[in-house]
């Protein structure tokens, strides 16, 4: 369908796409992945004509329709939403007018045999079988189901468009190009401004799309789910897999280890060939030996080994100081912006030690509980304060604002570092991947993931108990967020975190707090159980605004019925006795960790050796025995209470 052939793409001296060449095929899901700055968004824009290449050729076939997100684009104004959604219908209109003018025109002439008159039946028929094939539901209905699944709010969709966000008006954007039915969707980073909700619903409507599809996202689970082809940009080249992202790693794995060993057993034998040449040179009984050993080197097709761009991030928050057993308590909270309220009556309970996703539908007040959390924003009733001794380390979602643009890399740390960790800037930005010149860069020069990485940088200069992190891998490559997950993991604060990243969530939060329809809601257990709880719920929602009720397919009314037997049996179970599970849980699994690294202690106390600080050492240790002791006193309580002791 559409062929990428000898592609070069290069800026002076620097060749970012080195002569690439693949073939997009009818129905191909392609996931086209590679580190930030590796040149994905280059090629889309080249495909879709908005870019030219330094050399080489994209062939696209005439009259095939694209449909093209990029990261960034221009929103329109002085509409309402539902009718800037509709002006996705141009071509529906357009016809439906034609086809009046049609009608009109055909029932005003009696030539009937004449050639002019066959040809506007021809016409008025190809345009009917075109309606037809669109309008499986009418076009109004479908915009507003596309616009509710992508998150909106059905009394939300006749709001202007310009009193919306700009994440918002993505999702308009992204509504009217899948209204528009293109026969390929070429879509750069969709989710970034996309909620937990709205990513499944977009990713159960990309599992049924019948066109092309070429995807670029830094989500591992929807690249998983959505594409079946894996096309990876690596320092310019590029490799295909058949297989979704997952299998391309370790398929990618295989290649490179056979690459390496065949590799390997080349160098030996040319090792051993060279050898014999220069041993027999001069020898006229084996001159023919060598002369067949010289010819057969000249001839030999030299392996290679692909290199690989192994730079990635190397993240280790430092310890974190004790703080209370409480780190954040809200009762009864009300918050809002003048006199508009974005959620009330919330009881919150964040603990030392634990591990908290605020998620939701955006707008709904995840980012203003972070304000609230810091002290930027007082309530407007209700209780909400900080535990005892907490420092709190706070990443913004807005770094476009909160970083100096006028600032360089080195500069934005060189400002806030005090103390002996000065000397140790340089190393700090290089774990963030900022060396040599980058760390000379302004601010305003960087790409959205510099940005992040620069952000992240910032909070490793102090040992903070507290780390509220709003969106901290938006624009951050699959291989940077893995680390900075397990970073987090290991991390031994207590985090509150907003993110729609559910791969990322997955097995890094204790709990969750949902911010919907102006309350805030606890959820114990996991994140694919509140996923799967969710999409029952909003199934059902969704058919309740476009369906009536005997028209509900029988699945749906079967997972109903689930939904409300299992929470009939579950509502006998108080939040208090969950709570409280969820809690000595949590306190095994850090009782275990701490003794863990106990151990280790004593093993280097045990048999020190010249570089360690035996004084430290003990100080950790007992640090370490202090918090052992309270959490496991805490666990005996929580346990008495539910009746495990």
């Amino acid at each position: 369908m559409i062929s990428i052939n000898n592609l070069t793409v290069a800026y002076g001296g620097f060749v970012l796409l080195d002569d690439i060449n693949f073939h997009i095929s009818e129905n191909d899901k392609i996931g086209l992945v590679g580190k930030n700055g590796a040149g994905k968004s280059t090629i889309l824009k080249i495909i879709c004509g908005l870019q030219h290449p330094t050399s080489g050729k994209v062939a696209v076939p005439l009259g095939l329709k694209i449909g093209y997100l990029p990261q960034i684009m221009e929103h329109h104004k002085g509409r309402s939403v539902i009718d800037e959604t509709m002006t996705a219908f141009a071509d529906i209109i357009s016809l439906e007018k034609e086809l009046d003018s049609l009608t009109a025109e055909l029932a005003s002439r009696e030539d009937y045999e004449s050639k002019e008159y066959q040809d506007l039946i021809i016409r008025m028929n190809d345009i009917n079988d075109r309606l037809s094939y669109s309008k499986d539901e009418s076009p109004r209905v479908r915009a507003e189901k596309t616009l509710m699944g992508l998150g909106f709010k059905y009394e939300e969709l006749d709001r202007a468009t310009e009193t919306f966000s700009q994440g918002w008006n993505m999702r308009i954007e992204l509504a009217k190009i899948l209204l528009s039915k293109p026969d390929i969707l070429l879509l750069d980073e969709p989710t970034n401004h996309l909620d937990i909700e709205s990513i499944e619903w977009f990713e159960s409507y990309l599992k049924d799309y019948r066109g092309s599809l070429v995807l670029i996202s830094h989500d591992r689970k929807f690249l998983d789910n959505v594409t079946g082809r894996t096309v990876e940009i690596m320092l310019g080249h590029i490799h295909d897999y058949k297989v979704p992202y997952s299998q391309y790693l370790e398929l990618r794995k295989e290649r490179i280890a056979q690459q390496q060993a065949a590799y390997e057993n080349q160098q030996r034998m040319i090792a051993k060939s060279e050898e014999f040449i220069e041993r027999f040179r001069y020898k006229p009984t084996k001159s023919n030996q060598v002369q067949s050993r010289i010819k057969q080197l000249e001839k030999l097709e030299r392996i290679e080994v692909d290199v690989e761009d192994n730079s990635a991030l190397s993240v280790k928050f430092p310890p974190a100081p004790r703080s209370g057993d409480i780190v954040f308590k809200a009762v009864d909270l009300t918050v809002g912006y003048g006199q508009k309220v974005v959620f009330s009556h919330a009881d919150i309970e964040v603990r030392r030690g634990e591990k908290v996703a605020l998620v939701g539908r955006n707008g709904e007040g995840k980012t203003t509980l972070m304000r609230v959390i810091t002290g930027e924003l007082a309530p407007m009733s209700g209780e909400a304060r900080q535990g005892y001794n907490v420092n709190i380390g706070y990443y913004a979602q807005n770094q476009e604002d909160i970083l100096d643009k006028n600032d360089t890399v080195f500069g934005t740390l060189d400002r806030i570092a005090v103390g002996d960790i000065r000397t140790k800037l340089r190393d700090i930005l290089a774990a963030f991947l900022f060396k040599g010149e980058d760390i000379d860069k302004k601010v305003a020069v960087l790409s959205g993931g510099e940005r992040a990485r620069l952000a992240m940088a910032k909070l490793i200069l102090k040992p903070y108990n507290l780390l509220a992190l709003d969106e901290p891998t938006n624009h951050m490559d699959i291989r940077s967020k893995d680390i900075l997950k397990q970073a987090l993991k290991a991390y031994d604060g207590t985090l509150i975190i907003v993110s729609h990243d559910r791969d990322f969530l997955d097995g890094l939060v204790d709990k969750m707090y949902e911010f919907r329809d102006g309350q805030v809601k606890e959820h114990l257990g996991t994140v694919a159980e509140f996923l799967e709880k969710r999409k029952i719920e909003n199934l059902n929602e969704l058919e309740r605004h476009f369906r009536p009720a005997s028209e509900v397919p029988a699945e749906v009314v079967e997972k109903k019925a689930v939904s409300q037997q299992k929470y009939q049996e579950k509502k006998f179970v108080s939040k208090e006795e969950r709570r409280l599970r969820n809690r000595v849980a949590f306190l095994e699994k850090s009782i275990g960790e701490t003794e863990e690294k106990m151990k280790n202690i004593e093993a280097v106390l045990a048999n020190p050796g010249p570089q360690d600080d035996i004084m430290e050492l003990t100080r950790e240790y007992l640090e370490l025995k202090r918090d052992l002791d309270a959490k496991t006193d805490e666990w005996i309580n929580a346990g008495s209470a539910l009746g495990l002791q």
